[in-house]
């Protein structure tokens, strides 16, 4: 295990799941590509026609173009998670974030990707609206993580009162062109004993920062060499941030002040007859 804790690996995830050992995470948080180039739509546009100019996906991710054909893509994603389930502890579970969307005027879920996979819940992350005013169809404001448990899955104890919509922002100033927020990897997790976290899409790192920050240990995984690259440096950051607030001495409150200056003190006398 010592090769795999707390790395991120170069590589493809399907040949690096395949050497990992059984049982070797006990928890995976991850968003794959969407294939959203794939689109009946010719990619993102706006709703006059036109596409986005700055929508920094239009041109891919650095090493996938994510405009794979649909059949091929879901077998894929199958694959993926097959293996996913594999490495998983037998109370393990895998938060997988992905996207609904319009194609040729019905939705298009993503039940042929986890259909006879052991989907417990679907969490609907609620996040602002995009800019794709389709005249079809309502302004999409959420994304789905469904939660894909091994029959020993508990959450921790009182996790499951945060209820099953999240309400949290789109990540900001992320170079990655699809990063997902670091709270929503650290909401999945927090609300889990898991102690090995994996993410085999790691992007720019964000599953491992949410792992560090809720003091979990991780394992991640992209194919592109510039995102591992990237998200070693978060790493790195989050790991000098956690040590520069741990050498920072514990400050009393206002109150913890306040009753240490008003408690009674032994007189000389009473110090002088201690044995």
């Amino acid at each position: 295990m010592r090769t795999w804790l707390n790395h991120i690996h170069h590589g493809d995830c399907l040949t690096l799941l395949a050497q990992m050992p059984d049982a070797t995470a006990d928890l995976v948080v991850t968003s794959p590509p969407y294939n959203l180039l794939n689109s009946s739509g010719n990619g993102m546009k706006n709703g006059n026609g036109g596409k986005w100019s700055r929508a920094a996906l239009m041109q891919g991710y650095a090493t996938h173009a994510d405009s794979m054909p649909h059949d091929d893509y879901v077998q894929w994603q199958r694959e993926c998670l097959s293996e996913m389930m594999r490495v998983l502890s037998p109370d393990g579970a895998i938060f997988y974030n992905h996207k609904w969307r319009v194609q040729k005027g019905l939705l298009q879920d993503r039940t042929d990707i986890v259909d006879g996979f052991p989907v417990r819940q679907i969490i609907i992350w609620q996040r602002s609206g995009g800019f794709n005013h389709n005249p079809g169809y309502f302004l999409p404001t959420y994304e789905v993580v469904y939660l894909i448990a091994k029959p020993g899955f508990r959450l921790a104890p009182k996790a499951g009162g945060v209820g099953d919509v999240w309400q949290i922002r789109q990540d900001r100033g992320n170079p990655h062109p699809a990063s997902f927020p670091v709270d929503l990897a650290r909401r999945a997790i927090a609300a889990t004993t898991a102690q090995v976290v994996l993410d085999p899409f790691i992007g720019s790192g964000t599953t491992a920062v949410a792992a560090l920050l809720e003091g979990r240990q991780y394992i991640g995984i992209d194919l592109s060499e510039d995102y591992c690259q990237l998200a070693r440096q978060r790493v790195d950051a989050t790991v000098a941030s956690l040590e520069a607030a741990a050498d920072v001495p514990e400050i009393p409150t206002a109150l913890e002040v306040r009753s240490m200056l008003t408690a009674p003190t032994r007189t000389a006398a009473a110090r002088d007859s201690d044995p």
